[in-house]
């Protein structure tokens, strides 16, 4: 029963934003296909089949052209910022929110490997990605070339600490940084494959 469990959490965590996401996708249709088709019927007297979701899906087309310029950018955060204070909306909207930001190309890119650190104390290791190289003051008044770490929380990625480890404390992981997404927000649920199939 534990194994069952195990797979169906697991099956669970992995297919929900994209479950979540058709779920969004299939309302927000119904709405605008029966709200088009009000409109059709009182002005021509008949309905469209399928004019919701080309309408919608033209609506998510232009969403994304707002987004991709600097004034539809500006009103794509303040529609975000809308959302944020509605008491009821603002719990599911902000999370996810945060599980999309975490598994976006952004988030890949800024994150250059998986690593585990000893922290919060010795014997105790968490997950981080390492963030790029240090440079500056900090690596100046330091006797050992330090790297970046970025260690996340539980389950709310977005969140967590920035540490400056010695490169001989930090444990380079084998795992991809979405990977490395999933173990995190899953809170140790979704474990990578090991061994590699490839390193057989």
């Amino acid at each position: 029963m534990k194994i069952i469990r195990k797979i169906f959490i697991t099956g669970l965590l992995v297919s929900l934003p994209a479950l979540v996401s058709i779920y969004i996708l299939h309302l927000t249709f119904r709405a605008i296909d029966a709200l088009l088709g009000d409109m059709l019927r009182l002005y021509i007297g008949r309905t469209i089949p399928g004019l919701g979701f080309l309408f919608t899906m033209a609506l998510i087309f232009l969403v994304g052209l707002l987004a991709t310029n600097v004034f539809g950018h500006r009103l794509v955060r303040m529609a975000e910022g809308w959302f944020a204070k509605i008491p009821f909306v603002r719990p599911i909207y902000v999370a996810m929110r945060q599980i999309i930001d975490a598994f976006s190309l952004q988030s890949r890119k800024v994150f250059e490997a998986v690593v585990m650190v000893e922290y919060p104390r010795k014997g105790i290791y968490g997950v981080g990605f390492i963030t790029g190289k240090t440079f500056g003051e900090i690596q100046e008044k330091t006797a050992q070339e330090m790297l970046p770490v970025f260690l996340p929380t539980t389950p709310n990625p977005t969140t967590g600490f920035l540490l400056f480890i010695p490169r001989d404390e930090v444990v380079l992981l084998s795992m991809t940084v979405e990977e490395g997404l999933k173990l995190i927000i899953s809170a140790g649920v979704v474990t990578p494959e090991w061994p590699r199939k490839n390193c057989l």
